[in-house]
């Protein structure tokens, strides 16, 4: 079971983010907040396995949120996605340098949601694809250069689909295997190129010219 806490000013926003949640049998809405004070508090009360922070809340908004909670300087870090309605490279920015291990348009739709909440329980980084493209384009202008790697033809196909911004299910869906074997997959890719996450493998793609 996979323990969110949810913070967002908004009563209506929570409610339908935990109608959505809950209908999935692995995961529980544990707490909530209406502003970033109280979302501190209630994580390090509460101690949940993913929490949903909202960008825009009183008092303390989202991004100050997921430093306190997951920064850098964290000694024990907590997994933080930040959901918004703003679709602003700089909330992505600053939202991943502050540690968040995702960042969501709420338009992103309920599938998206639900495998961003599981993707940062399992390590991953699940990132809305509006924004991915934009983002990969910053990263690589950085002038890093991508190592070789020596992929199979199938560990390339999921490359090129993760480089399009699409999920777990999406890229099982299109190359007729499972979820699981996915994921088997992204491991071997990430051992191979020395990415962490899913957004670091599309960064090697675009690097590499990966990318479909």
């Amino acid at each position: 079971m996979i323990r969110v806490l949810i913070a967002d000013d908004q009563a209506m926003v929570r409610q339908n983010l935990r109608r959505i949640l809950e209908s999935e049998p692995d995961l529980r809405v544990v707490g909530e907040a209406a502003d970033g004070v109280t979302a501190v508090e209630q994580a390090q009360l509460l101690r949940p396995d993913v929490v949903l922070a909202d960008v825009r809340m009183p008092r303390r908004d989202g991004l100050e949120v997921t430093k306190t909670l997951a920064g850098p300087h964290v000694p024990d870090p907590m997994r933080v996605v930040v959901i918004t309605t703003f679709e602003l490279d700089e909330y992505v920015y600053t939202a991943l340098r502050n540690g968040a291990c995702g960042f969501l348009l709420k338009r992103s739709g309920p599938a998206l949601l639900i495998e961003g909440v599981r993707a940062a329980m399992a390590g991953d980084m699940m990132i809305s694809p509006q924004l991915t493209i934009r983002l990969l384009r910053h990263l690589t202008e950085g002038g890093h250069r991508a190592t070789a790697a020596r992929l199979t033809e199938r560990e390339l196909d999921v490359v090129r689909l993760v480089a399009q911004a699409r999920t777990n299910i999406e890229i099982a869906a299109e190359l007729f295997i499972s979820p699981g074997t996915v994921k088997t997959h992204l491991e071997s890719i990430q051992r191979k190129t020395g990415a962490r996450n899913r957004v670091a493998i599309a960064a090697w793609a675009w690097e590499t010219g990966n990318t479909g």
